[in-house]
């Protein structure tokens, strides 16, 4: 008898250990039901472990009994209060939300969990707002399409609706209990689906013990990129990475993960921006706000996606954002649990006016308490998105929106140009392959693009803003040129047309860097026998200062000259004091010392020979800059391109076969 209960109580021993090990290795659906099967299995740690599982896999209205459970055993995990709340308002229960989150900021001691349920309570007490949110859409499910399996992340283009699904059974992925999901097309005019040509997307991209999803196609149909991973394989990749596959000769190339990727972190929901030269996707890598985080990332003329960057706080929160899209009127939609909504995820709207971005929740009948996510227009009215919400063929369910707002009307403002230089001749001529970058008043990157052999560039435009247009090009200065839309916005209730597109057009000229060629610095004065720098004379330096920080390569001399009415040992001295005087403002502003250098002329190189009028002597007294060093940096425009290295993007502007 003694044997037999050491033989059950081993059993046991070997049961739980497999539970944690599941649970250690991401198979949450395995730790769960080895979990609700041991019926020893429940203290603190496994309780919250459990609520955590439910959680990770998308399951968070389950989560909350074990959570509760856990804080009662006296669970030693700050978060389970914070988790708790989620739960409660995804549960609908706000009050019970609220008292949790407030007996944890009486006695919480984590500080960054302090701020996110101080931000959670606040979201809470948003709740009525969302609820009285005027909205215009109205929604239905796309039965046609749609089984007890999961369908969602939907995206249109010609003709076609892809998704992803786990419809197809086989392989159960341990993480949630499902199948493994696959990328899918039918045939659709509009929302009219025509299931005779469902099928899979090539078994290329397809692999049956992979999770494929979140698929993003360029407008002309010949490249995809796509969230790929979760083999669960203790060899494998674990994580969610993003791949590109092109279509070539009828067929897709073998999938190649994007440089992007973090290959430590979940990188999923990628979306192309309507022109195909901008990267949106989510990201868990460090650095982020808390969660998953929208990234973008720019392609340059060889191919690659570079300039990765955080979208920033006010888009990213301490939740989760995910599922980007950007519209054909240049709005952004995600999905995030971490704005102010209904509980899970909710779909928002990133609108950009005068430089600050708005943040809206789309309201009721696009969110519910449920999770909604991964919206795609296919007009301007019109679209797709994915919802688990009640009423629904099972799992996540594909819906059709229209947005009948009847004050409708989009304005689209766009900033087109070319970047130029001037030849010996003084002559203007188109300069190509140049980075140009639009960024606000606080530098803060707005749109970039790499120009071509013509030279030209095109940035969507935001409303009353302020700009700065940056060109960048090896062997030439980096250049800012001002531009404004402020006072330039339509009246829309002036507009009959649903769109207006309003075009602005602007040039960059591109000087190129020359060693010892003097630059003129206008307006620098100076009081009559006098060497400190004059109120008006600080504005031509701080912009020397905007060009040393803007061309950390260069390295120049300030030279100062006089005109010819005293002695010229007291000119030189004079010119020296001069010069010696803007270069300690220079670098007062944040230059380094060993970037530039003051030398003093006097009368020595004037400008105008035997000068008599005070408009000569003016000119003769001048102060002027000229490089004397130059170290480039290895910049994109400057590199040749390489057809081998350019697989990633592949020239979407090649047309190589017959687009998917």
């Amino acid at each position: 008898m003694k044997l037999h209960i050491s033989f059950l109580l081993v059993l046991l021993s070997l049961h739980f250990c497999f539970a944690q090990k599941s649970y250690s290795r991401g198979e949450y659906e395995v730790f769960i039901s080895k979990t609700e099967k041991d019926p020893k299995a429940n203290d603190a740690e496994t309780n919250f472990k459990m609520g955590e599982a439910y959680r990770k896999s998308n399951r968070i209205q389950k989560s909350g009994p074990y959570y509760a459970q856990a804080l009662a055993d006296g669970v030693n995990e700050e978060s389970v209060y914070l988790q708790y709340a989620r739960s409660l308002r995804a549960n609908q229960e706000i009050e019970k939300a609220k008292e949790v989150l407030n007996d944890f900021l009486l006695k919480g001691r984590d500080q960054v969990l302090i701020k996110q349920a101080e931000r959670e309570m606040k979201n809470l007490e948003k709740i009525d707002d969302v609820k009285n949110i005027t909205s215009f859409y109205r929604v239905k499910n796309l039965k046609d399409i749609n089984t007890s399996s999961a369908e969602y992340s939907p995206a249109y283009n010609d003709n076609y609706l892809y998704f992803t699904s786990n419809r197809g059974g086989g392989k159960v992925y341990r993480a949630t209990g499902t199948g493994y999901t696959d990328l899918y097309r039918v045939a659709t005019k509009g929302a009219n689906v025509n299931l005779s040509t469902l099928q899979q997307v090539s078994p290329i991209i397809n692999d049956p013990n992979i999770n494929e999803g979140s698929l993003s196609l360029s407008s002309d149909g010949k490249w995809v990129v796509f969230a790929k991973g979760n083999t669960g394989k203790a060899s494998g990749n674990n994580n969610v990475n993003l791949f590109f596959s092109r279509f070539r000769n009828n067929t897709w190339s073998e999938p190649r993960p994007l440089s992007v990727n973090d290959l430590d972190s979940w990188d999923s929901t990628p979306v192309l921006s309507p022109d195909g030269l901008t990267l949106y996707f989510s990201s868990n890598r460090p650095g982020g706000h808390g969660g998953d985080d929208l990234y973008v990332a720019n392609v340059d003329r060889r191919g690659r996606w570079v300039d990765v960057r955080n979208l920033g706080p006010e888009i990213n929160t301490p939740g989760n954002e995910s599922f980007p899209y950007v519209s054909t009127d240049g709005k952004l939609y995600f999905s995030s649990d971490g704005h102010p909504g209904f509980g899970n995820l909710d779909l928002f709207v990133a609108t950009r006016i005068g430089g600050h971005i708005s943040i809206d929740n789309l309201g009721k009948p696009m969110n519910s308490s449920a999770d909604d996510f991964g919206m795609f227009q296919f007009d301007i009215t019109r679209g797709f998105f994915s919802s688990n919400r009640k009423g629904g063929k099972g799992d996540d369910d594909i819906y059709t929106f229209v947005n009948e707002d009847p004050n409708l009307r989009v304005v689209n403002y766009y900033l087109t140009g070319t970047t130029i230089t001037e030849d010996d001749g003084n002559k203007s001529i188109i300069l190509p392959n140049t980075k140009v970058r639009l960024v606000d008043t606080d530098d803060n990157v707005v749109g970039e693009s790499f120009t071509g052999e013509d030279g030209t560039f095109k940035f969507r435009v935001y409303p009353e803003e302020n700009y700065n247009l940056i060109g960048e090009k090896t062997d030439y200065f980096t250049t800012r040129k001002i531009f404004s839309t402020v006072g330039k916005s339509v009246d829309r209730s002036t507009l009959k047309e649903l769109i207006t597109n309003v075009n602005f057009e602007t040039n960059v000229m591109m000087d190129r860097i020359v060693l010892e060629k003097s630059i003129v610095l206008n307006n620098i004065y100076y009081d009559f026998d006098k060497a400190n720098i004059r109120e008006d004379a600080k504005p031509v330096l701080d912009s020397l200062v905007l060009i040393m920080n803007d061309n950390p390569e260069i390295f120049i001399e300030l030279g100062s000259h006089t005109d010819s009415r005293d002695t010229e040992a007291y000119n030189l001295e004079l010119s020296l004091r001069r010069a010696l005087s803007a270069v300690k403002y220079i670098i007062q502003s944040g230059v380094d010392s060993d970037r530039i250098t003051a030398k003093g002329y006097g009368e020595s190189i004037p400008l105008v020979f035997g000068a008599k009028t005070e408009e000569d002597h003016q000119k003769n007294r001048r102060t002027e800059f000229k490089v004397l060093q130059y170290n480039p940096k290895n910049r994109d425009d400057a590199l040749p391109v390489n057809e081998e290295e350019s697989d990633e993007y592949d020239r979407f502007f090649i047309d190589d076969g017959t687009g998917g």
